[in-house]
């Protein structure tokens, strides 16, 4: 009987490239976006007057770019690329090994965006207090705000359904591309030797090392 993880198990993805070339292409757009990340978090480092968000430009007590968050960020960047680095690696090497981490941060993050798309449907106020903590520059703040309630929360549930099943979609790929890895791994391989006039089929690798012996009867007697 086929378990319901062995029936979703393939070896292509989006754009029919494999598990392995998905994957790889997946790592390298994380380290791209976590790099930028780093890069404009490096720059407010250097010079925070001019990314300084004040409380009167949030609309809100919040201070968001203060060193304390800025240095947080900086943090959560660094280890975002170093993961996406050892999925990418792991993929290309075929360590199965080095998936994990990365694997572990895509479940982390369909589970965040689970409870924002529960938490909508739960308290659907919650968007238009959002809404209201936006600055008053926003771009057509007024105009959402102005929508009915229930629609606005039947367009952010859409929205978050897609966004959700995008990224399962992709937990799908890397978890393929792991199984694929380790199936690679601990496959017995075998190996036809082949002359001009034979065929020889050797015996698998645990075999060589010594398996269980195996007692052959002995030749018939021949009288002579």
């Amino acid at each position: 009987m086929i378990s319901p993880l062995d029936r979703w198990y393939s070896t292509n993805c989006c754009l029919c490239c494999h598990v392995r070339t998905g994957t790889i292409i997946l790592g390298i757009w994380y380290l791209i976006i976590n790099a930028v990340v780093l890069l404009i978090l490096l720059t407010a480092l250097s010079d925070p007057d001019q990314y300084h968000l004040s409380s009167a430009e949030l609309g809100n007590d919040f201070d968001f770019m203060d060193d304390a968050n800025i240095c947080i960020a900086t943090a959560i960047s660094l280890l975002m690329i170093l993961i996406c680095g050892m999925a990418t690696y792991g993929a290309y090497k075929q360590h199965a090994a080095w998936i994990i981490p990365f694997f572990c941060y895509q479940i982390f993050d369909f589970a965040l965006n689970t409870l924002v798309a529960i938490s909508v449907v739960v308290y659907p106020n919650t968007i238009q207090d959002y809404l209201q903590q936006l600055p008053g520059n926003f771009p057509y703040k007024e105009e959402i705000m102005s929508m009915n309630a229930m629609c606005l929360v039947l367009i952010v549930l859409i929205f978050i359904g897609c966004i959700l099943a995008f990224k399962a979609y992709l937990i799908a790929c890397v978890w393929n591309c792991y199984r694929y890895v380790s199936g690679r791994g601990s496959a017995d391989i075998l190996v036809y030797v082949t002359t001009n006039d034979t065929t020889v089929l050797l015996p698998p690798y645990e075999e060589t090392l010594g398996g269980p012996e195996k007692h052959l009867p002995p030749p018939p007697y021949v009288s002579a």
